[in-house]
C-alpha cells in the first residue's frame, strides 16, 4: 500500500472535511428551477477541487434535456500511465430537495458535525463519497506524483431527476469514457464495521399519473353526490394496483421477474440482519409491510415495487375550503428487478389504468423518468481488486449485497460502454439519505478515502 498516499490522507483529514462542507452548503438541488446557479455552482467547485487535486483536462459539458437546458456534467482525466487500466470515476453534485425543514435538528446546508457524523443534505448522496474519489486522487498525486492506473473522472448534476444529460452524453460520446471498469461510490456498507460491495441494483419508473374531473373546481355542497372527485377516483385506481399483502395488481407485472440465485439467497442468509432492529430503528413503524412469502431482504433488493410519493392537487391551506377540485396528481413509481424492461412495465401500468378508472373521470398518465435494474458479476477481476482492497482496510472479509434504490447511470455504462462497474459505497443503513438529517460518518468518509486509493493501487498491480 502507499504509505505516502495513506499519510497525505490522514494529515490532510481535517482540511478534506472542511472542503466537504463547502460543498455541502451548496443547495445543488437539480429539481428545482430556483436552485439552476446553485447546481452550476456545485459543479464548479468540484471542477477546480479536480484541477487542484492535479487531474488533467478538467472542464465543465454542458447538457441538454428533452425539456430543457441540462446541469452540466464535469469532466477530468489522468492518463500517464501506459500500459495499466484505465478507471472511470464517477459521482454526482446535486442533492435532493431537503423538505420537511421543521424535521432537521440543524439547517439541512450547514453542515454541523454530531457524534462522529456530519449532517447536510448530500452528505452521503453524493457529495461526500463523490469528495472521496476527489481526495484520494489528491493524496496519491500530491504525494507519489502519479496515479497506478489511468483515470477518467465523469460526474454529474442530474441523478436525482433521472440523469438524462448523461446518458445521453455516454451514448453519443461514448469514446470519451471508453475504460476497463467504473467505480461508483453511491451506495452504502450492510452494517458498520462490514466492507460491502453492491453488485445489483433495481430499476425504476417514475410516473406521474393526472386525473380530471369536473371542468373546474366545485362548492362540495352544491355540487357534491353528483360531480366525480379526482382524489377519490385516485384513491380507487391505486388501491386496485396494489393489494393489502403488497402483491401489484397489475396483470403481467411479475412475468419476466428473473429471482435470485440460490448462492446468492444463501448469502444473503448469513448476513448480520435482525428484522425486529430493522423495523424498529431503520423503519420506526408499528409492522413491515410487503410479500410476506419472501424475506425482508428480497423484498428490497429482489423484488418489485410500488410506491406513490405525492398526491398534489386541492386544498391544502390552514383552515377549510369545501372544494370538490377540478384535478388531482399521484406521483407514483415502480422499482424493477432484473428481467423487467422499463417500456413493457410502464405500458402494463398505462393499460390497467386505463381499463380501470372509475367512471366521471379521465387520466393521463406521464412517464418522468426511469432506469434499468442492473446485476453486476463478481467474477470479475476489477471486483476482486475491490474486495481485497476494502478487506486490506477494514480488515475483514468483503461481503456482496444487491442494493434496493436506482443508479440509472451504472446500466448505461453496462450497455453503452461495456464495462463493468464496481460499486463501493460507505454510507451505512441509518444515514437518512433523501430524509431529514441525512448524515456521512465521518471515520467511513476517511477509511473511504484509503480504500479507494488501495483500490486504485490493486488495479494498478
Amino acid at each position: 500500500m502507499s504509505e505516502k498516499a495513506t499519510q497525505y490522507a490522514q494529515q490532510n483529514g481535517a482540511r478534506f472535511v472542511d472542503e466537504l462542507k463547502d460543498l455541502l452548503r451548496i443547495p445543488s438541488v437539480s429539481t428545482a428551477p430556483e436552485h439552476v446557479e446553485d447546481v452550476r455552482k456545485a459543479a464548479q467547485f468540484v471542477a477546480d477541487h479536480l484541477t487542484a487535486a492535479g487531474l488533467q483536462n478538467v472542464k465543465l459539458i454542458e447538457t441538454t434535456t428533452s425539456e430543457r437546458k441540462g446541469h452540466p456534467l464535469v469532466y477530468a482525466d489522468w492518463l500517464n500511465a501506459p500500459g495499466k487500466p484505465t478507471v472511470l470515476c464517477y459521482g454526482h453534485y446535486d442533492v435532493q430537495p431537503a423538505e420537511p425543514l421543521d424535521e432537521w435538528k440543524t439547517p439541512p446546508f450547514e453542515p454541523t458535525e454530531r457524534d462522529g457524523n456530519i449532517y447536510a443534505r448530500g452528505a452521503v448522496d453524493d457529495k461526500g463519497q463523490l469528495w472521496m474519489h476527489v481526495k484520494a486522487l489528491e493524496s496519491l498525486l500530491k504525494a507519489d506524483g502519479t496515479l497506478p492506473v489511468n483515470i477518467k473522472v465523469i460526474v454529474e448534476g442530474e441523478e436525482e431527476v433521472g440523469g438524462e444529460g448523461i446518458a445521453a452524453f455516454v451514448r453519443e460520446h461514448g469514446d470519451v469514457l471508453k475504460a476497463d471498469a467504473a467505480l461508483v461510490s453511491d451506495t452504502e456498507m450492510f452494517a458498520p464495521e462490514l466492507p460491502t460491495l453492491c453488485v445489483g441494483l433495481r430499476g425504476m419508473i417514475y410516473a406521474e399519473l393526472e386525473v380530471r374531473g369536473a371542468m373546474t373546481d366545485l362548492h362540495s355542497g352544491m355540487y357534491g353526490g353528483a360531480a366525480p372527485n379526482p382524489f377519490i377516483a385516485l384513491a380507487q385506481i391505486i388501491a386496485l394496483m396494489k393489494r393489502a399483502d403488497g402483491h401489484i395488481a397489475i396483470p403481467g407485472f411479475y412475468d419476466n421477474v428473473e429471482a435470485p440465485t440460490k448462492a446468492e439467497l444463501d448469502a444473503w442468509r448469513s448476513l448480520p440482519f435482525d428484522e425486529e432492529h430493522y423495523r424498529k430503528t431503520e423503519v420506526g413503524s408499528p409492522a413491515l409491510t410487503g410479500e410476506e412469502a419472501f424475506s425482508v431482504l428480497e423484498r428490497t433488493w429482489s423484488r418489485p415495487t410500488m410506491d406513490v410519493h405525492g398526491m398534489p392537487g386541492g386544498f391544502i391551506g390552514a383552515g377549510a375550503k369545501t372544494v370538490i377540485p377540478a384535478k388531482a396528481v399521484a406521483k407514483i413509481s415502480f422499482r424493477l428487478v432484473p428481467g423487467m424492461k422499463p417500456a413493457e412495465t410502464f405500458e402494463k401500468y398505462k393499460k390497467f389504468v386505463e381499463e380501470n378508472m372509475p367512471k366521471g373521470v379521465t387520466a393521463e398518465v406521464r412517464m418522468i423518468h426511469f432506469g434499468e435494474p442492473i446485476v453486476v458479476s463478481t467474477d470479475n477481476d476489477y471486483i476482486h481488486a475491490a474486495a481485497a482492497a476494502m478487506k486490506d482496510v477494514w480488515g475483514k472479509d468483503t461481503v456482496y449485497v444487491r442494493g434496493g434504490g436506482s443508479i440509472p447511470i451504472v446500466g448505461d455504462f453496462v450497455r453503452e460502454l461495456g464495462i463493468p462497474t464496481v460499486m463501493m459505497g460507505f454510507g451505512l443503513p441509518d444515514d437518512n439519505l433523501h430524509a431529514p438529517n441525512e448524515k456521512f460518518h465521518l471515520p467511513n468518509f476517511h477509511r473511504g478515502i484509503a480504500s479507494i486509493i488501495r483500490f486504485f493501487e490493486k488495479v494498478g498491480e
